[in-house]
């Protein structure tokens, strides 16, 4: 029978070696740390309980600002309708789309506030584009929600343009949407600006 501190030893020593053989944990892709430090960002406000509705909307307004391409997703939104809207209506509706993205964005994520966020992984669908995979673990047990973020990096630094909860890319959603409004109202993107004017004040 062996002694007990040889038995000891030979622990010690297999576990060590264990943990040299081990491969390194893998250090996050630039996107995933963007999604990662920006989206723990923004769930730190909504937490924040310090903070008043006009103090946590203000800072989480500006949060999205400063992570999201706007402009990119409200062309994208406008489907084969982009191309033949005026300028004017264009820069109208990128606008207007703003300020809905902005309080439907936070209506959004305020579900998810006091849960935490875990990066999973990434893939690269081109050189510049990735889709982030994450998962929102909920403090008090309730089952994990993937979520995923599509992330550009072709402007010269990441930002994010897309998100999908359970498979439901929300920006491919609103475009749906709302070229089925304009095919329904004789592809006029001033009355699209005027019903999401009423989208947003809805959220708020």
């Amino acid at each position: 029978m062996m002694h007990p501190v040889a038995f000891m030893r030979s622990i010690l020593i297999a576990a060590v070696l264990a943990v040299m053989a081990a491969p390194p944990a893998m250090a996050l892709t630039p996107a995933e740390t963007f999604i990662s430090d920006n989206i723990h960002q923004g769930l730190d406000v909504l937490n924040n309980k310090a903070l008043s509705d006009d103090q946590r909307r203000t800072q989480f307004q500006n949060f999205l600002l400063g992570m999201t391409d706007m402009q990119r997703i409200a062309t994208f939104t406008l489907g084969p309708y982009s191309a033949k809207a005026a300028q004017t209506d264009r820069d109208a509706f990128a606008q207007a789309f703003k300020n809905y993205a902005l309080a439907a964005y936070q209506s959004y994520f305020s579900k998810y506030a006091g849960q935490t966020l875990t990066v999973t992984g990434s893939t690269a669908h081109g050189a510049d584009d990735f889709v982030v995979a994450t998962l929102l673990v909920d403090s008090r047990g309730g089952q994990p929600l993937q979520v995923d973020f599509r992330v550009r990096t072709d402007t010269g630094h990441p930002v994010l343009v897309d998100f999908s909860v359970a498979g439901v890319w929300l920006a491919l959603e609103e475009r749906d949407q709302f070229v089925a409004f304009l095919d329904q109202n004789g592809g006029s993107v001033p009355l699209l600006i005027s019903h999401l004017h009423d989208l947003a004040q809805r959220q708020n």
